[in-house]
């Protein structure tokens, strides 16, 4: 038989014959790989379904908004006139609309409902798309027309029979809009997240019929070279501090920054955890190291008669390794195991089903993680008692009582 595979059975065995004490020597190591492993499982579907559920908005759009927590709240306030005049001022801007909405009843026959009004324009600043009809088109647009583009869940609402809405006239106070397309059901689960106003219309029609010379919650942006999209947003602030002639603050928004981050966040999570991981893995190592030095102990003349009959340092050093390879091995499959399944069952059963995006599991970033911990362990914490063992005298072996 081979000797590595006569070392691994012969250490399998001994483990045997010592299950509880092999098992509570691998807690230590079981807690430290399940807690990595888990956190990193968690961390991966947490910035998945948040980066799924911001794939809706375009990469190339920003949004700005005055800073909430600022002394002069009021002269930071923003109109869609300055929106207009960020757009001329800043070079990488090609759009720019009003960002934020208004609740109005909307009215199809005899049918109404409460829903969210906002301005759009041909540049898309989502990446919805149309389940019927067209979206907001130039012409549109330059001409302020009285068009809308209706939300799936505006459409469920207005049209609950599932009736074709492109055409039909419905009404926002006095006011008519021809309904000219209908977007997509957006991908989400159990909290339904919708990017878009329920009821989009031009955004020049949207200024001029319910903005005038109202205050706006922000300016949402498209800018032209998405590389520099920092550089863009710098700019903007600064050009609106100086529009209001300082002393005034403003936050922006995009959603490779907020991506960022969301994995900044996850990415510190991972590094408590893997340090918390560390302890237990040395307090593992430790009981590994005792366990394999009471192992040598109660086997000193097991080893005397092995060495009377021939066997070299090499292979005593080999058996014993390979026991605490194995301890460790087993401490690491189990920490596998446990920390993918926990990692599963709540991106399964909470964010798959929250988000409604499928986040993808780092089985062979965890496998490298899960030997990475066993080897570890093997090496630093199991050399020194298989070093001890292949280094007996055979003669003080054998008189060992």
């Amino acid at each position: 038989m081979n000797p590595l595979l006569a070392n691994i059975g012969e250490a399998i065995l001994v483990l045997r014959e010592h299950r509880l004490r092999s098992l509570l020597t691998v807690v230590g190591l079981v807690i430290g790989v399940a807690a990595v492993i888990a956190i990193l499982t968690l961390g991966s579907g947490m910035s998945g379904a948040v980066g799924g559920i911001l794939g809706g908005l375009s990469d190339r759009a920003f949004t700005v908004f005055p800073n909430a927590f600022q002394a002069q709240s009021s002269r930071a306030v923003l109109h869609a006139s300055d929106i207009e005049r960020i757009k001329r001022m800043v070079p990488n801007i090609v759009e720019a609309v009003p960002a934020g909405g208004i609740a109005r009843t909307v009215t199809i026959g005899h049918r109404r409902a409460r829903l969210s009004l906002g301005g759009e324009s041909l540049s898309g600043f989502s990446n919805a798309s149309l389940q019927l009809g067209r979206g907001i088109s130039e012409a549109d647009v330059a001409s302020a027309a009285h068009v809308c583009v209706l939300s799936d869940r505006a459409y469920r609402r207005l049209f609950p029979q599932g009736d074709n809405p492109l055409g039909e006239s419905l009404r926002i106070g006095e006011r008519r809009f021809v309904i000219t397309g209908v977007l997509a059901a957006p991908r989400s689960g159990i909290v339904p997240v919708q990017l878009n106003a329920d009821v989009s219309l031009p955004y020049t029609t949207y200024v001029q019929e319910y903005v005038r010379n109202n205050a706006i919650l922000g300016g949402r942006f498209v800018v032209e070279d998405r590389s520099l999209m920092a550089q863009t947003e710098a700019e903007t602030v600064r050009a609106l501090v100086a529009l209001k002639k300082g002393n005034v603050a403003y936050q922006t928004f995009d959603r490779q920054s907020f991506s960022s981050a969301i994995d900044g966040v996850f990415g510190a999570m991972t590094l408590v955890v893997a340090l918390i991981g560390g302890v237990a893995l040395v307090v593992a190592g430790i009981g590994i190291w005792n366990i394999m030095l009471v192992s040598v102990a109660e086997r000193t003349r097991e080893i005397g008669i092995r060495k009377a009959l021939g066997a070299t340092h090499a292979q005593i050093l080999g058996q014993f390794f390979i026991e605490a390879l194995v301890l460790a091995a087993m401490g690491s499959a189990i920490g596998l195991a446990i920390g993918l399944g926990t990692g599963w069952a709540i991106d399964d059963l909470l964010l798959i089903r929250v988000s409604g995006f499928v986040p993808v599991i780092p089985w062979v970033q965890s496998s490298l993680i899960a030997v990475g911990f066993a080897s570890i362990v093997a090496v630093v914490f199991g050399t020194y008692p298989a070093y001890r063992a292949a280094r007996l005298d055979p003669i003080e072996a054998l008189r060992y009582e």
